[in-house]
């Protein structure tokens, strides 16, 4: 138990960033799949792109909060700042997101191990988008400054 401890405390930032990655996706795909229940999205890419906005809005705002609670520790005081940083660098991510699932689905096969290209397309993007949003916040957002 120890060892399982120790190993924890000595990647703290990484494993709490991956259990709130994985928590921010879990969110952002309810959103998504509440999104395809009300919308169509196979064959609208209008329809597709509101629904990967809608999801996108849920991720941000729970990983916001998430993160800087439970991964960075912020205790930037200037709150609104950060959250406008935080917001900006995930602007980045969200076009980088919106571009994979407007492009990749027509390049895959309509069904894929049981799941619709869409779904494909949105794990993919997943992993990307997570890598990118760590680096962004670990160097850009919650950076941590340097006392004199």
């Amino acid at each position: 138990m120890k060892k399982i401890k120790d190993l924890y405390f000595a990647h703290e930032e990484i494993i709490n960033y991956l259990v709130v990655g994985v928590l921010t996706t879990i969110v952002s795909w309810i959103a998504y799949g509440l999104c395809r229940f009300v919308l169509d999205v196979n064959g609208n890419q209008l329809h597709m792109q509101l629904a990967v906005l809608i999801r996108w809005i849920a991720g941000v705002l729970f990983a916001y909060f998430t993160n800087r609670k439970f991964v960075f520790k912020s205790t930037n005081p200037n709150k609104i700042k950060e959250f406008a940083s935080f917001t900006s660098s995930r602007v980045v991510t969200y076009f980088l997101d919106a571009l994979i699932m407007a492009f990749l689905p027509g390049f895959l096969p309509a069904v894929i191990c049981g799941l619709s290209r869409d779904w494909v397309a949105t794990l993919v993007s997943a992993v990307v988008v997570t890598v990118t949003n760590y680096i962004l916040s670990k160097f850009l957002v919650f950076a941590k400054t340097k006392k004199l």
